[in-house]
């Protein structure tokens, strides 16, 4: 199988300037992603797409491949993946004269992701031939959709079912994407009308390690958590 890692790495972010290549545990944050895709025993080829030249240095300088410079208008706040894959993988395939099997999308900002995420991520792909695999984790049962609220006016409305009805451990397991790991079908990708398709597997990650860096207290977050994996024996 040829297997293609895109990490996506656009600039200009407003949430934590600079976050992509911002200093985490001694290594830019986009250096975790670089590695990680180095470590796959599936992933065949990995690249960054980037349009911004300091974030391609420092994907360099820590051992990832910059192609080519992201087009900007694929660099927009409301740009979408899809045209983004397509052009990363559209590049690759002519550079290097094949087509890749399966796509996979790396995002800088969930830095926490191991081998075994990524890897039973694809398999599970394989294995089910489905349009897309992602890593999801299991949500805390105090954010729990069926406890979610909705206002009409100043009074509070539960958008599923009365909460005193329902005893949390009743409640049935909920799931959200760890935003870890994408893995596509390239034809459903290049040919179908959306990233993920209709048929989505997951693969289940601890929560533990499943973060989205956004916000200020995102990165606040992920440096604790950086710390407790490492007194689980845990590296990155």
């Amino acid at each position: 199988m040829n297997i293609l890692c895109v990490i996506t790495a656009r600039g200009g972010s407003k949430g934590i300037p600079g976050k992509n290549i911002k200093d985490l545990g001694g290594k830019p944050l986009i250096a975790y992603s670089i590695e990680q895709a180095k470590k796959s025993k599936l992933i065949t080829h990995s690249i960054v797409s980037t349009d911004d030249k300091e974030i391609a240095e420092v994907s360099k300088k820590h051992g990832g491949e910059v192609p080519f410079m992201r087009p900007s208008e694929l660099a927009e706040d409301d740009t979408p993946h899809l045209p983004v894959m397509r052009h990363a993988v559209s590049f690759m395939e002519e550079k290097l004269g094949i087509i890749f099997d399966y796509i996979v999308i790396f995002q800088p900002t969930s830095p926490f992701r191991t081998v075994e995420d990524i890897d039973c991520t694809i398999q599970k792909l394989v294995d089910t031939k489905a349009n897309s695999a992602v890593s999801v984790c299991e949500v805390e049962t105090k954010y729990h959709p069926m406890k979610m609220k909705k206002l009409e006016g100043d009074k509070v409305l539960p958008y599923f079912i009365p909460e005193s009805s329902t005893l949390r451990q009743e409640l049935p397991k909920a799931y959200k994407r760890s935003s870890a790991v994408y893995a596509m079908d390239r034809t459903h990708l290049m040919e179908g009308e959306s990233l993920y398709g209709d048929h989505i597997v997951g693969h289940i990650v601890p929560a533990n390690r499943s973060i989205d860096i956004d916000v200020p207290f995102d990165w606040t977050l992920a440096e604790y958590m950086l710390e407790e994996l490492k007194k689980e024996g845990l590296s990155f």
